[in-house]
């Protein structure tokens, strides 16, 4: 009997792998931002971490016969021209609210509050950066491009998402734009998830050739 209460009052073994899933994610970005997202060891952590969480972990995006045959995701080659240093610029207060469809999380709130602008190889380009509205908030950068549904999924892919620890630092009151770790959301990898994609003013109108590529 006391096995049984023992049994019933445990904490979902799901929610314990989903904090451990979010705990070596933001240890990665956090060992990211020390070393500099340039560095090699930085890129190479990032690369790594991905492919043992996707490949082995409980909360991988992928199920567990996709899982089987995964062999690493794919990436473009690190370019230091992809990685700018963007101050972020204020947006218009009078901005209103989007509600994004965020699945199993619910409906997602954001507000753009400013606005970066760059020079990559392939053009000259600006982003929304939004403030998730909610409990605690956070920064979200998600875009698409030209490679959208060739090279890259269809629906875009994330810069930032610091609520889930995605964050590449700042310089000062600067953002760290490293398209290099440009990645996908859980919604290309399985259909059984559904993310927040980019709102239309965050559509590129040129190639960003970095970063994650299609891995089917």
């Amino acid at each position: 009997m006391a096995n049984c209460l023992l049994a019933r009052n445990r904490v979902p073994k799901q929610m314990l792998d989903l904090l451990d899933y979010r705990r070596r994610v933001f240890a990665m970005y956090q060992r990211i931002r020390e070393l500099g997202t340039d560095a090699p060891e930085a890129f190479a952590l990032f690369c790594s971490t991905r492919d043992d969480l996707f490949g082995g972990h409980p909360q991988s995006a992928l199920d567990e016969k996709q899982m089987q045959a995964f062999t690493g995701l794919r990436y473009h080659d690190y370019d230091p021209a992809y990685r700018v240093i963007s101050e972020l610029k204020r947006a218009d207060s009078s901005l209103p609210e989007t509600v994004l469809d965020g699945g199993e999380d619910g409906a997602i709130g954001i507000r753009q509050i400013g606005e970066v602008h760059f020079d990559l190889p392939t053009g000259t380009g600006h982003l929304g950066v939004f403030w998730v509205l909610g409990y605690g908030g956070g920064i979200f950068i998600p875009f698409r491009d030209t490679t959208n549904g060739k090279t890259t999924y269809g629906g875009g892919r994330y810069l930032y998402d610091t609520i889930k620890g995605a964050d590449l630092g700042t310089v000062g009151d600067a953002l760290v734009l490293d398209f290099n770790y440009a990645y996908h959301p859980s919604c290309y990898y399985n259909p059984r998830w559904v993310c927040p994609l980019a709102p239309p003013t965050n559509q590129l109108n040129f190639p960003i050739e970095a970063g994650e590529k299609l891995l089917w």
